[in-house]
């Protein structure tokens, strides 16, 4: 069995019944922790649709909160989900900014992590988090069916 993401009558992915669940369950997860709706509707009859623009709202969010995260434990919470998310912002044709996501982050900075030994960590110069983010999301998407 599997399950359907789609826009319109175009398939973005097609995974099945448990990676689904494990996925819209994470959603959940940071649409709370980003008190933004995703875009992602129910599953309903084993098919979701996505709303474009609220998806490209919740994409870009979810990334400049990461982009303003240096926690190494909700960085690697995080990191799947964002990849996952990544490849189907690919697929439905999301426009992220890069530039504007790899500049200094804005707004202050969140779930920092603090070391008595190294002091605060500082987010990953904007050229590799870009490049991180990217990789991960091209492993993805060659795993992810359509």
């Amino acid at each position: 069995m599997s399950q359907y993401f789609d826009i319109g009558d175009e398939t973005l992915w097609n995974p099945s019944n448990g990676a689904s669940r494990m996925f819209q369950r994470q959603v959940a997860v940071f649409e709370a922790e980003l008190e933004l709706p995703s875009g992602i509707g129910p599953m309903e009859n084993d098919e979701c649709q996505i709303s474009p623009d609220t998806f490209e709202v919740f994409v870009n969010a979810l990334l400049a909160k990461h982009r303003r995260t240096s926690h190494a434990i909700w960085l690697a919470l995080a990191e799947g989900f964002t990849g996952t998310v990544l490849v189907l912002a690919e697929r439905a044709g999301t426009t992220v900014d890069w530039a504007l996501l790899g500049a200094a982050p804005e707004g202050e900075m969140t779930d920092v992590q603090v070391s008595t030994v190294t002091g605060l960590s500082a987010p990953a110069e904007a050229e590799a988090w870009a490049a991180g983010l990217r990789k991960k999301a091209r492993e993805l998407g060659r795993r992810m069916p359509r």
